[in-house]
């Protein structure tokens, strides 16, 4: 069986799409075929001598840190791809991979991490936190989506088999696409993340910060409750408006290297998460850590983490209800090594045996 495989971008080599990328790579080596890369990111990293081909978005001005700004073109860039040759093409797709063209000798899977949120249902949210939700830009904004809506509804009949990263993108797939998803949840590294049973008095939160992630929710909740302590790890547009929400019990961090994040994991006396994900790794990877997570009961942490075991939810994106849920916490007693157990399932082995399963098994029946 001959593969290529097919990546929306490869401007960094952090990131859930990117780890993903990897394991799907070394289950099947094989050309990597992405829009736009930036080699200087790349360097020392999984990707750093691996054969990348990229599209003609890589000549255009700045496409290596400005790429977004060419989605009009990312559909004749991503048709542009000659893949004919090969007998299975593999798509790793939030955005355009999975819109490359085929024959109907060629089986086409595509491992989905969600439908473009921005085109489909967070389409007015993206315009309005973007200032583009008024007047002449607006308006060539919404075209523009509504064209590229168009396209990605139609490219999504191209795809032979649709693997889903949770049942919560599986029925996004449903809704946006019509068609049905496999579930194979993404590769998480509980190995690098071990159990740390001795707890310490603070709570910690970590994410890019932006809108969506509702980091402010988190910040003006614990300024509510001055007698405990929150940290705060991560950077973003969104870094001002939390800084100003901050009290003297709320430290933000800023952006830290991944050992220095995990230990701050390990010790937590929980880990907060307020956001709608399509997955969510920083809950798993806390949960490896032995470290109960509080979450919003949506999304797919509610298929993550076990209520009760591993951690427990609110149910609204309201500082009260967050208030709420942590002094819940308070009373609930937690075992760090059954916290654990429940970040287990979600390994790097599980994913390779079960991706690889999935892929033969297609490939043999499509024969």
């Amino acid at each position: 069986m001959k593969t290529a495989i097919v990546h929306d971008w490869l401007t960094s080599a952090v990131g859930g799409g990117e780890d993903s990328l990897v394991e799907i790579h070394k289950l099947f080596p094989s050309p990597i075929y992405t829009l736009v890369q930036n080699k200087q990111n790349l360097k020392n990293s999984y990707f750093e001598d691996k054969e990348i081909h990229t599209s003609f978005i890589q000549n255009l001005p700045s496409a290596e840190t400005k790429y977004r700004r060419y989605l009009p073109l990312f559909p004749m860039a991503i048709e542009g791809f000659d893949l004919s040759r090969y007998d299975c093409v593999l798509s790793s797709s939030h955005c355009a991979a999975k819109g490359i063209i085929s024959h109907p000798d060629q089986l086409h899977i595509c491992y989905c991490y969600t439908p473009v949120r921005y085109a489909w249902d967070l389409t007015h949210q993206y315009l309005a936190e973007s200032g583009l939700d008024k007047g002449m830009k607006g308006f060539i904004a919404e075209w523009l989506l509504h064209r590229f809506r168009q396209w990605d509804a139609i490219s999504s009949h191209r795809v032979d088999e649709f693997v889903a990263i949770s049942h919560f993108v599986a029925r996004r797939i449903h809704k946006f696409y019509g068609r049905k998803a496999a579930v194979i949840y993404p590769p998480v590294d509980i190995d690098y993340h071990t159990l740390h049973e001795t707890k310490d008095s603070y709570y910690v939160t970590a994410s890019r910060f932006v809108p969506y992630k509702k980091i402010d929710l988190i910040v003006e909740a614990f300024a509510q409750m001055p007698d405990k302590k929150l940290l705060v790890i991560g950077s973003g547009p969104d870094e001002d408006k939390i800084r100003r929400k901050a009290t003297k019990n709320v430290e933000l961090l800023g952006y830290q290297p991944d050992d220095v994040l995990r230990s701050y994991l390990q010790k937590a006396k929980a880990f907060i998460f307020a956001a709608i994900e399509d997955f969510g790794i920083l809950p798993v990877q806390a949960m490896a850590c032995g470290t109960p997570v509080i979450a919003l009961n949506r999304g797919a942490t509610t298929e993550t983490v076990q209520a009760g075991v591993s951690g427990l939810f609110f149910e609204e994106q309201t500082v009260g209800a967050l208030i709420d849920a942590v002094q819940q916490f308070e009373q609930t007693v937690f075992i760090p090594k059954l916290v654990r157990q429940c970040a287990e399932k979600f390994g790097k082995n599980r994913f390779q045996n079960e991706f690889r399963a999935f892929v033969n098994q297609k490939y043999e029946a499509f024969r």
